[in-house]
Parts: structure tokens; C-alpha cells; sequence
């Protein structure tokens, strides 16, 4: 329809420019006719102009202007009363207008009869020693002037190439996209379906195409390798909850049944108690998440000291660790207040604080405050063996624990996801700076102000 529309536009103000020329062109022959022919009439020193065609002081020929029919041509006295005439009607009959004979105006366009027909006519003055004697006045209609039935013909022929040629194009090139787009969708239903097996052609020659087809089997395989993912983590979940309370049924069970009396059961039941600890972390962790992925906490922001309330959440850390494990602190050569929540923030910097500890055991931690113009930076680096790299693109995934933490610690897997979370939410982030195995480097980002 497009191809259509503009084939036909282009064909209109082709025609409508072919026939505005041509009439301009022929105008402007006549304009020469009629000067040529009064100048030869002047040099015969006759007024009334010789019937022969060609030979000086004659009429020209139609065929100067590529015209079917003959203009009418008339040979008047300085009064318009026509002294001579090509042909014997006309539709100035024997006497030109005074109006048209006083006009300035070389050419004229002139409605001369009741019918709609206009006519172009254009003057030239037979002077002698600057005196007017005469007049030559060349007469045509519009439409006879504006007749060019060969160029619209070659007009028509081209428009129709065209069509044809743009036709065939659009065809093919459809054909050649439609298909990978088709491929695409039913690939598309396929995976709506929970099947992510898909097959995928990749050899299209359109980049657009080849683009289209690498990013969605791309996205086929990340959906599949989430969903397998998924499945585990909600397995290990499952049985990071299902172990304590099993072993504190297990426990209890033993006091019960009286199988352990005295301190021994008193221990049962302070291990009953730390399982039971556990457990209940966890759970808050899951209704914590929950609560910031719904967006149904609120922060409280206040305006912080930053140093100091780096320095004292690193300090209760040290405190509570034992020996072997230490986190030392570079702060900001100033102190710099900032919007923040800062019991959140203490629960980012303790949870990165702990993943840091299970990373290198013992050692040491770098905590290093520092900042740009627009944030500031909490960075949490440790000498740990670092995390592999296929693993790094998930670490903030929910549920997810690496291959080598989650056979040594016990957790949901909650930690880094809902501690990005919470720094989001105070419009900052957390991310993974780089990791390496000469260590990992978490860092926290929180708009200056």
C-alpha cells in the first residue's frame, strides 16, 4: 500500500511537472516565433508576410514547437485590425483586441469564448525606425499547448517499472525476513510452554535478524539455566530449613523418652536452643526479603556522620569475632554527613562483613570509606580465594548459594540479594567490585546528598 500510495503521488507531480514545462516551453518558442517573424516581416518591407513556409517573412512551422495542430498566427496593423492570418478562423476573427494590443504584458492568458477553454497568446511589435506598424500575434489553447502524450506515456511505463521492480523487492525481502521472525515466535510459544530447548537457524545475512535470533536463544538458555537454578535453590532451601528441625526433633525426642538425663540433656537442650536460633533467622531473612521485595518497609533516613558510623559498626564486629579474624578501616580524611538509614546500612556492612569471614577464615578484612562528587563508597575487601566466574553473574540472585559455600556454611542464600535490595531502596547500590583469586572486593554505593 505504501509502494502504491507513493508511485502514485510521484506519477501525479511528475505529470503535473511534465505539463507545467512543457507549457512553459512552448510559450517561450512562441515568444521567439513571433519576434523571429516580425523582424523578417521588417526586412521584406512588407507587412503582409509571404504563404510560402521557411522562406523570409513566411509562417513558421508547427513542427518548431512539436505541436499536432497549427497555431493560429495573425499579422495586424497598429490599429489590431489583422491584415493576414495562417488560417482563415480564428478566435481573434478580424480585429485583435485594443486591450490586448495596449497590454505591457508580452503574453497573455486569455478566456475568449463561453465555453471553459483558455488560450495563451503572445505578441511581438514590427517596429520601423522605433515606430509600431504592426503586430505578429501567435494564438494556441492550453490544452494544446500542454499536450504531451509521449512523455506521459514513458511517464506511465517507468511508474509501472516501478511498481513492478519495488513489488518484487518488498516480496522477496518479506519472504526473506518473515521466516526467522516466524522461527522466532514459535520458538517464543515453545518457551511459554516451559520448553527451552529450542533450535535456532543462525545463518541470516541481515544483522538485525542475526541479532534477533543470538539474543533470544541467549535469553532461552538464561531462562532454563535460572529455572534448573531455581529448582535447586528451592531444594536447598527446603533442606537448609528441614535440617534443624529435624535434628532439634531428634534432640527433644531424646530428653523425652529420658534416653539422656542430667548435663547431657541440659546440652540436648542449649543445642535445641542454637538450632532453634537459626531456624529463626532464617525465617526472618525470608519475611525480611519478602517485606523489601513487596516495597512494604520504610526507611527511616537521617543525616549520619558517615566515618563514625562505619567505625562503630566495624568495632561491635571486631568485638564479637574471635581471634584470628580482623577487619581494619581506612576512613574519610573529613567527616561528611549523609542521608542514610543506619540500622540498614549496619545490617549491609555485618552481612558483607560475615561473607568475608567464611571466605578467608582467618585474616584480615579492609573496610576503605572514600568517595567521588556525587557518592560515597563503602568497600569490603578480603584475601580470599575469590569467587569463580561463572558463578558472579548470580551471586545476587535470591536463593543462590556458590558450589563451594553451600556444602560448608548453612543460609538461604539471602544475604547479598537482600542486602542490594536495601541499598537500592536508599537509592545507592551494591555490587560486585572484582574478584579474582588474590580476593573480592564488594562495594557500597550512597548518594553524597
Amino acid at each position: 500500500m505504501t509502494l502504491c500510495i507513493g508511485l502514485i503521488a510521484i506519477a501525479f507531480f511528475s505529470a503535473l511537472w511534465i505539463r507545467n514545462t512543457t507549457l512553459e516551453n512552448r510559450i517561450n518558442i512562441m515568444k521567439l516565433l513571433t519576434e523571429d517573424m516580425a523582424n523578417r516581416i521588417v526586412s521584406t518591407g512588407e507587412l503582409r508576410p509571404l504563404l510560402g513556409r521557411g522562406v523570409p517573412g513566411g509562417f513558421p512551422d508547427r513542427r518548431w514547437m512539436d505541436l499536432e495542430g497549427e497555431p493560429f498566427i495573425y499579422i495586424a496593423n497598429s490599429e489590431g485590425q489583422v491584415v493576414s492570418s495562417n488560417r482563415p478562423m480564428g478566435p481573434l476573427g478580424k480585429q485583435v483586441n485594443e486591450n490586448i494590443i495596449e497590454s505591457i504584458e508580452t503574453v497573455q492568458k486569455l478566456h475568449l469564448s463561453n465555453d471553459s477553454i483558455n488560450y495563451y497568446l503572445v505578441k511581438a511589435p514590427i517596429s520601423v525606425n522605433e515606430n509600431i506598424i504592426g503586430w505578429v500575434v501567435m494564438i494556441e489553447s492550453e490544452i494544446e499547448l500542454a499536450k504531451v502524450n509521449q512523455e506521459y506515456t514513458l511517464l506511465t511505463i517507468m511508474i509501472i517499472s516501478l511498481a513492478l521492480l519495488g513489488w518484487g523487492a518488498i516480496y522477496f525481502l518479506t519472504k526473506r525476513l518473515s521466516r526467522p521472525i516466524k522461527e522466532v515466535a514459535q520458538a517464543a510459544k515453545q518457551v511459554q510452554e516451559g520448553d527451552y530447548h529450542i533450535h535456532l537457524p543462525l545463518n541470516s545475512k541481515e544483522e538485525e535478524v542475526y541479532e534477533l535470533v543470538t539474543s533470544f536463544k541467549e535469553m532461552a538458555n538464561r531462562l532454563e539455566r535460572l529455572e534448573s537454578l531455581r529448582t535447586e535453590l528451592l531444594a536447598g532451601v527446603t533442606h537448609e530449613l528441614r535440617t534443624p528441625v529435624t535434628s532439634i526433633s531428634g534432640l527433644l525426642q531424646a530428653v523425652n523418652d529420658s534416653v539422656v538425663s542430667g548435663e547431657e540433656a541440659k546440652e540436648f537442650l542449649n543445642i535445641s536452643f542454637r538450632e532453634t536460633t537459626k531456624m529463626k533467622t532464617m525465617v526472618e531473612d525470608l519475611l525480611a526479603f519478602n517485606s523489601f521485595a513487596a516495597n512494604a518497609v520504610p526507611l527511616t533516613m537521617i543525616k549520619a556522620n558517615i566515618n563514625d558510623l562505619v567505625e562503630n559498626v566495624v568495632y561491635q564486629w571486631n568485638v564479637s569475632q574471635e581471634e584470628g579474624i580482623n577487619a581494619t578501616i581506612t576512613l574519610l580524611k573529613t567527616d561528611l554527613q549523609i542521608e542514610v538509614d543506619t540500622i540498614r546500612l549496619e545490617q549491609i556492612i555485618i552481612n558483607l562483613l560475615n561473607n568475608a569471614k567464611q571466605a578467608i577464615q582467618e585474616g584480615e578484612i579492609q573496610v576503605n570509606v572514600s568517595l567521588d562528587k556525587y557518592d560515597v563508597y563503602i568497600d569490603i575487601a578480603d584475601n580470599g580465594p575469590g569467587i569463580p566466574i561463572e558463578e558472579q553473574a548470580f551471586i545476587f540472585e535470591r536463593f543462590y548459594r556458590g558450589e563451594g559455600k553451600k556444602y560448608k556454611h548453612r543460609g538461604l542464600g539471602l544475604g547479598l540479594s537482600l542486602s542490594k535490595m536495601i541499598a537500592q531502596a536508599m537509592k545507592g547500590d551494591l555490587y560486585l567490585r572484582q574478584s579474582s583469586t588474590m580476593g573480592t572486593i564488594f562495594r557500597i554505593s550512597l548518594p553524597r546528598g
